[in-house]
């Protein structure tokens, strides 16, 4: 055994992250879950990096019983029953008819639809939004591949930036920053988003020969009201949360007031709609449900064995000898991971606490922000274009259309995307440096 912690040892530890990275997205490809791919990544980070197993059973245990993977876990899942509410309960079907009359232009009611589908995380999302952008698009000429491009592509706008999506609470968890200033910071992502977007429709979409029947506004922002109030009450009760708490607790006041926003909602959707009590349970007792709280805490136990096996601190000494630049490495690692995995929270998980470390060592902890905003574009680029990503399965699925018709019309988005990220990220490095 100590022959093979020697050999192991003389591997440069940047190939011994890549193995066990290898490892994680092979299980991945052998369909396997999340959750059992980053545990299985867990245990071979431990041992490459010299951990016996009572040190890896002993940072997994630290791992999962620290509060923030308990805080985390809580409000990803209250999120997804919240969405699988409003969808069962028709309240989210009833918000997108509410808003169909209130915008006159054919080119927004088109993307809008998947839009507001966006605004929660829901898995495989896109299929609800399909039959009404299909509604919309009839009589316009567009290609089935146009179609899907539309319900694909805006129904991810926000993931850059928008609190509710878990790979964005799972970032300001691991980064130990403040959710509300990356949610500031990276918003204006979602408009390079929209902008690209547009560009392979640009002609395609003419005017409406009839008018849309106009409708009452109210209506619209009453169905809108749970989502609203879950975003605006929980930044309140989380800045509130954050002056009480005592210290040991500050770290996760913010998540506090947004599962505290979260319950309150939660009730008042199940109220609102008369949702009888086996409905609920059959919500909350979804397996998919514990398949999500199981990837967090997984995500969650491998960045605590990344950090207890010194294995980032070596891995940055390695890139500060090497001198490896370190705006590539934030871009390539996150969009490499992301196109495989085809899901935010794994690129995250899996290389944030790297990407955080080397920010840190190389002196750039003034910038955490800008360089966190540039590993979410690149990483959410590569799942834009994985082949494993559900709602681009499922949209294709629905209009009938192969993937590479679909791929060539989001060309030009990613790179311009990809373009904007950068520019963004040089000013932002300018102005903050």
């Amino acid at each position: 055994m100590n022959v093979f912690f020697t050999w192991i040892d003389a591997i440069p530890a940047i190939v011994r992250i890549l193995l066990i990275f290898t490892l994680v997205l092979f299980t991945i490809k052998r369909h396997w879950s999340l959750g059992s791919a980053f545990l299985t990544g867990s245990i071979g980070m431990g041992i490459v990096f010299g951990m016996g197993p009572l040190a890896i059973a002993r940072s997994m245990g630290g791992a999962l019983a620290h509060p923030k993977t308990l805080s985390l876990a809580l409000v990803v899942s209250l999120i997804l029953v919240l969405s699988h509410t409003l969808e069962k309960s028709g309240q989210m079907a009833r918000l997108l008819d509410a808003f169909k009359g209130l915008i006159q232009k054919p080119k927004i009611n088109l993307v809008i639809f998947p839009a507001l589908i966006g605004l929660l995380p829901m898995p495989g999302g896109a299929i609800f939004s399909a039959p009404m952008v299909k509604t919309l698009g009839q009589g316009h000429r567009l290609s089935a591949a146009q179609l899907s491009y539309i319900n694909y592509w805006f129904r991810h706008i926000w993931e850059y930036w928008w609190p509710l999506y878990p790979g964005i609470l799972l970032t300001t968890a691991l980064a130990n920053i403040d959710l509300w200033r990356l949610v500031v910071l990276s918003a204006p992502l979602t408009l390079v988003a929209v902008l690209a977007g547009y560009w392979p429709l640009r002609g395609a979409v003419p005017a409406l020969e009839k008018q849309i029947r106009r409708k009452a506004i109210l209506p619209f922002f009453k169905e809108l009201a749970p989502i609203a109030f879950v975003i605006i009450f929980g930044v309140t009760i989380g800045s509130l949360f954050s002056g009480i708490f005592p210290a040991p607790m500050r770290p996760i006041a913010k998540e506090a007031g947004l599962i505290l926003a979260l319950f309150i909602a939660l009730f008042w959707v199940w109220q609102a709609n008369r949702m009888d009590w086996t409905t609920r349970r059959n919500i909350v007792q979804n397996p998919a449900l514990l398949k999500m709280v199981y990837m967090v805490a997984a995500i969650l136990i491998f960045g605590g064995i990344l950090e207890d096996s010194h294995a980032v601190d070596r891995v940055s000494d390695e890139m500060l000898r090497w001198q490896i630049p370190l705006m590539p490495i934030t871009m390539l690692l996150p969009f490499l991971v992301g196109t495989v995995a085809g899901i935010t929270i794994a690129f995250v998980g899996t290389t944030f606490p790297i990407l955080i470390s080397l920010i840190d060592t190389m002196g750039h902890h003034g910038l955490m922000l800008p360089y966190l905003m540039l590993a979410l574009a690149s990483g959410f680029a590569g799942v834009l274009v994985s082949p494993l990503h559900l709602c681009f399965l499922l949209s294709n699925e629905y209009f009938q259309t192969p993937l590479l018709p679909v791929y060539r019309l989001m060309r030009v988005p990613l790179l311009a995307l990809l373009i904007g990220a950068v520019a963004y990220f040089l000013m932002l490095c300018y102005w903050m440096g």
